[in-house]
C-alpha cells in the first residue's frame, strides 16, 4: 500500500502570499484531508497531532525555515522518537537554509507530483539527507522545546533584528536583504559607541557535554544541524573528536582580529591561527547548557531565556528529508 503524503501548507510564507491560489486547490484536490492549512501558529500544533494518530508517514512542508521549525517542533511532540515521519520541504519562505542544506528545490505541483509519485512507485526513501535538529529546552517543565535547525545569540541576535527591519525585509527579496543588512549593519558598527556594544558582546556561561562551564561575555554563539549553509558559507570546523551531531561556534567578546577571522570564518577557510585562539572555539557536541539574559534565535524566531536565564540546546534524533 502506498505511503500516504500529507502537505501542511503556510499560506504566510514568502512566495506562498504571491500565488494566484491555484497551488491551493490543485494541492487540495489531490490529498483530500492530507492537506493541511493551518488558519494560524497555534493552530499548527493540533492539526500535527491529528497526522500523528493517523499515522501519516511523509509529511511535506511548503513555507519557508521558520515553518519547517515549527512542524520539526510538532512532529518531535507527537511522534514517538522511534517512530518519526519523513519530511519534504517545499522552498517558499523568506529563507530557505533547511530546503537548501537537504537538497530540496522543488516546489508548487512539481514537487508535490514528483513526492507523490515517489509514493505509488515505493521509493520515498530512496534519495534522503539525514539530518539531526538542534532542540532548545528551559528548566520551566511547562515549556514546550523549540526544534529548529539553525540558532544563534549575541552578535546573531542583533543581525537578525536589523535582517527583521521593515525597510529592509518589505523591499529586498532574501539575498538582497542580507546584503542590505550587511551594509547597514556596517554603517552601525562604525559608530564607536555601536562597535564597542556589539564587540564587547553578552555574557554567558556556556558549558558543552561535561567540560567545564565557561564563563565569558560572547560576540558571538551559533548552533546548528545543517550541513551546509547559502554561497559556501560554512564558519565551523572540529577542534576535536565529535562528541554528538551539534555543530557550534564560539566567539568570545573583544576577539583579537575580528576583521580578518570572520572573512576567514565566513569563506570557510580557518587558519591555524584562529583553531589555536582561546577566543575561536568550534566543534561538535550532544549538548550545550548556555546561562544569558539573551534572546536565541532560532530559524528566524526569538525565544527569550525565561526567567532562569538558563537553557539547554540539545542534538535532536536523526531525521528523513526527502530531496524532491
Amino acid at each position: 500500500m502506498p505511503a500516504r503524503v500529507a502537505l501542511i501548507h503556510n499560506p504566510r510564507s514568502r512566495r506562498n502570499v504571491r500565488d494566484d491560489g491555484r497551488f491551493v486547490a490543485e494541492a487540495r484536490k489531490a490529498l483530500g484531508s492530507l492537506f493541511v492549512c493551518p488558519a494560524s501558529h497555534d493552530a499548527l500544533r493540533p492539526a500535527v497531532a491529528e497526522l500523528a494518530r493517523q499515522d501519516v508517514r511523509v509529511i511535506a512542508v511548503n513555507g519557508g525555515d521558520g515553518t519547517v521549525s515549527d512542524v520539526i517542533s510538532a512532529v518531535l511532540e507527537f511522534y514517538p522518537a522511534d517512530h518519526l515521519p519523513a519530511l519534504s520541504v517545499f522552498p517558499s519562505g523568506n529563507t530557505n537554509l533547511i530546503a537548501n542544506d537537504v537538497g530540496c528545490t522543488l516546489r508548487g505541483m512539481p514537487a508535490l507530483s514528483a513526492l507523490s509519485h515517489r509514493a505509488r512507485t515505493g521509493t520515498l526513501l530512496d534519495d534522503v539527507s539525514w539530518r539531526q535538529p538542534v532542540v532548545a529546552s528551559w528548566p520551566d517543565p511547562d515549556r514546550l522545546p523549540v526544534a529548529g535547525m539553525f540558532c544563534g545569540l549575541a552578535a546573531f541576535t542583533r543581525a537578525i533584528e536589523l535582517a527583521h527591519n521593515p525597510a529592509i525585509l518589505e523591499r529586498y527579496s532574501h539575498d538582497a536583504a542580507i546584503f542590505a543588512t550587511l551594509l547597514w549593519g556596517l554603517r552601525l558598527f562604525l559608530r564607536k559607541e555601536t562597535r564597542h556594544s556589539w564587540m564587547g558582546g553578552s555574557r554567558m556561561t556556556v558549558t558543552v557535554d561535561n567540560d567545564p562551564p565557561d564563563s565569558h561575555a560572547r560576540f558571538l554563539f551559533l548552533c546548528t544541524g545543517l550541513h551546509q549553509l547559502s554561497r559556501g558559507v560554512w564558519p565551523f570546523w572540529l577542534d576535536d573528536a565529535p562528541r554528538g551531531g551539534l555543530i557550534y561556534l564560539d566567539i568570545t567578546g573583544n576577539p583579537p582580529g575580528l576583521a580578518r577571522g570572520l572573512l576567514s570564518v565566513l569563506r570557510g577557510r580557518i587558519s591555524g591561527r584562529l583553531r589555536v585562539s582561546k577566543a575561536y572555539r568550534s566543534g561538535m557536541a550532544a549538548s550545550i547548557r548556555i546561562e544569558t539574559q539573551d534572546q536565541l534565535v532560532m530559524d528566524g524566531e526569538e525565544l527569550d531565556p525565561g526567567p532562569e536565564g538558563v537553557l539547554y540546546l540539545k542534538e535532536g534524533p536523526r531525521m528523513a528529508f526527502i530531496r524532491c
